[in-house]
């Protein structure tokens, strides 16, 4: 799958020649892919490979100095304030002695949809619902959200997403510390939310995952090193490129 492509109708990701440095410290370097509506793809690297800069460049929140960055075909900051894409971070800045239940977290996720007095309609709570069943969490919906296990507040900023209607889901190590179940559970999630025509793009150091959850796969080191099948970018001789740098083998 090459970043060369012509763009596709159904592209929901596109970065062409993408280039963003923190001073003189180079985070991504000429990168070029693209990502197509109803698929999931790991994104594949060692910590300081760009990962965590990519997605945020991908939002919008990080302007690159050379390339083009386009979702859905516009500008980053209209997909954003369209609420098409979400985003679930490594971590999330909470205070999670704050008396904010998990109802009330997915519910942030309508917030673009409600009135300056943010006051739910039918509609808002009808996809807060809908949502917390698709993550297994309808019984724990009036929970404090500190009450919660890791897997199962990752579970919950995941479900925002979905109550936000959003079409691209981008998730930065969303496996990490969690447990088997709320990792299936969320799997599972995708893998519905994609066969919905969402793009996904999870960056997952939980490699022996990626084949049963993604389509495809990118290796990254502050390049695109591969952009092909998840069998193929696990092979020992791609993996060590991955997490050593340097140049991928046609």
């Amino acid at each position: 799958m090459g970043a060369d492509a012509e763009t596709k109708p159904d592209v929901v990701v596109e970065l062409s020649g993408v280039s963003v440095s923190y001073g003189d410290v180079v985070a991504l370097d000429g990168v070029s892919l693209q990502l197509g509506a109803g698929r999931i793809c790991a994104l594949i690297g060692m910590n300081g490979s760009g990962k965590s800069t990519l997605f945020k460049t991908v939002m919008g929140l990080l302007r690159p100095h050379d390339g083009v960055v386009r979702l859905f075909g516009a500008d980053p900051a209209r997909s954003r304030r369209a609420g098409e894409v979400a985003y679930v971070p490594q971590a999330e800045n909470v205070d999670w002695d704050f008396p904010l239940r998990v109802r009330d977290v997915v519910t942030m996720g309508r917030y673009g949809r409600m009135s300056p007095l943010r006051r739910a309609r039918a509609a808002d709570r009808i996809a807060v619902d809908d949502a917390l069943d698709q993550a297994d969490l309808a019984g724990l919906a009036d929970r404090q959200i500190g009450e919660l296990s890791g897997g199962q507040r990752r579970r919950v900023f995941l479900a925002r997403g979905i109550a936000q209607g959003a079409r691209l889901l981008l998730l930065d190590e969303p496996f990490s510390g969690v447990d088997k179940r709320s990792e299936a559970t969320m799997s599972e999630l995708l893998r519905r939310r994609a066969d919905d025509g969402c793009a996904v793009l999870v960056a997952t150091h939980d490699l022996d995952a990626v084949p049963d959850l993604a389509d495809e796969a990118i290796l990254l080191h502050r390049r695109v090193l591969m952009h092909t099948t998840p069998d193929e970018a696990l092979r020992p001789e791609n993996l060590a490129l991955a997490f050593h740098g340097g140049e991928a083998r046609a």
